[in-house]
């Protein structure tokens, strides 16, 4: 290994450190509200499949969430929230290593994945349990190796990237997006007679390998239900999400919220840099495919989260952030490349912070304004604008409080009927902290073990 490679190791090894400390210490302490909990609930019960579908099921992320489990530190809900640490520092990370790689200097590969690493979304699902950043670790893992692929011409990292997609597959079904867009690719390449039948023939396998625990609950299910539509509706939608993944409407309101939650995560001067990426990237990219590869999966993960219509759906901007995030990098290089002003290279990285101010302020300037966030009851312990404006997670003890008070509350011999944002609390504290063994919980959450 040559000098210089070292040192990139280094520094991929440094900036995984600093994000993994980071999120670490913002992660929360113990158990959550709602699909959080959810996760937490079914790791405690060896459940990979869950009983939302098989599109939900997001298997992978409950394997390492089970082995997890039997790590004989801390807490078991902490442990569980740490995945999503773990994984969100290697997404930094990656997305780092991937501008180094291609750009060949540290401060815009730096500038890219500390305004990545600071965006609002991906902070808070480095936070709490989540499966999402284990799939971003994934993604950018992909276009790195496929960066690698077009540098190098070595068929070793088409056989990577295989094997990282079936592995997104199997953390989320946001992998099929990217899929699409692989084949594409690997299919010009097979037309151009640049790899041969034997190559694809491996990067098929080795994506079978690596989507296994997905491929395992479709099997399973088939097997089971002996109905080969409803087993494919599963996969591709879970139970009841079809008319959202297929919406093709918006509506106003969605497009006022869905800009807002764009220019929340990006409330920085740095987000124009994105325009000089753009506009950079024909003269940048290592070749054509790829910038074709890039701009398809910005515009396509971009649509799909933009024209989604479930509660949650700013978390599914994420791939499209990541992909901004490069895109960044890559017009600050290009900006930088006719201006050697030192002062206004030290406000960029200035203006990388602005993103935390605004999110310490924001839930008392958004109480004082009177703005009312979407949601659909007050729950007690949790500050909504707190909860949902702030990313870290750090003192997010109110899920253990709510349980508490409520068995301190009720009377022994109690039924209680719980939504799905407070059922998981409540079991996981009856169920790890021996509370409340008197009081059946009862819920219409699906994922409820009986």
């Amino acid at each position: 290994m040559s000098s210089k490679q070292i040192s990139i190791w280094r520094s991929y090894a440094a900036v995984f450190f600093v994000a993994l400390a980071f999120y670490v210490i913002s992660c929360a302490p113990g158990s959550l509200w709602q699909d959080s909990g959810m996760y937490q609930y079914r790791i405690l019960h060896n459940d990979i499949e869950g009983r939302l579908g098989l599109a939900l099921a997001h298997p992978l992320y409950h394997l390492i969430g089970i082995a997890v489990k039997h790590i004989p530190l801390g807490e078991f809900t902490h442990r569980v929230n740490l995945i999503s640490a773990v994984a969100g520092a290697l997404a930094v990370a990656n997305l780092f290593l991937l501008l180094r790689l291609w750009l060949g200097v540290n401060l815009p590969a730096v500038l890219a994945a500390v305004t990545f690493g600071l965006c609002w979304t991906t902070w808070q699902f480095s936070s709490i349990a989540e499966t999402y950043m284990l799939y971003i670790a994934l993604f950018l893992a992909e276009l790195t190796v496929l960066f690698l692929y077009v540098e190098r011409r070595q068929v070793r990292f088409l056989y990577l990237l295989a094997l990282f997609n079936g592995l997104a597959v199997a953390a989320h079904m946001w992998g099929s997006i990217a899929f699409v867009c692989y084949v594409v690719f690997l299919v010009v390449l097979t037309a151009r007679r640049e790899v041969g039948v034997k190559w694809v023939g491996v990067c098929v396998l080795l994506w079978v390998v690596g989507a296994l625990p997905y491929e395992y609950l479709i099997i399973r299910n088939l097997i089971e239900s002996g109905g080969l539509s409803g087993t494919l509706a599963s996969a591709l939608f879970g139970n009841s999400w079809r008319g959202a993944v297929l919406n093709a409407s918006l509506s106003t309101k969605l497009m006022k919220e869905n800009s807002i939650f764009i220019l929340y995560n990006f409330s920085t001067p740095n987000a124009l840099l994105c325009l000089a990426g753009l506009y950079a990237l024909g003269r940048v990219a290592p070749s054509k495919g790829y910038r074709y590869v890039l701009l398809s999966l910005l515009v396509m993960f971009f649509l799909f989260a933009f024209r989604y219509t479930v509660p949650d759906r700013y978390a599914f901007f994420l791939p499209f952030y990541s992909l901004v995030c490069i895109l960044i990098g890559v017009g600050f290089k290009w900006f930088f490349a006719f201006s050697a002003r030192r002062s206004l290279r030290y406000m960029v990285f200035v203006f990388t912070l602005v993103p935390v101010c605004i999110y310490a302020a924001a839930p008392l300037a958004a109480r004082h304004a009177g703005f009312v966030l979407p949601v659909k009851r007050t729950i007690p312990y949790r500050d909504d604008y707190k909860w949902f404006l702030r990313p870290w997670k750090t003192n997010c003890t109110g899920p253990d409080k709510f349980a508490e008070a409520v068995f301190n509350t009720v009377e022994d011999d109690a039924i209680i009927y719980a939504d799905g944002t407070t059922v998981y609390p409540l079991l996981l504290s009856q169920e790890l902290k021996g509370t409340g063994q008197t009081v059946r919980i009862v819920s219409s959450h699906p994922n409820r073990q009986n």
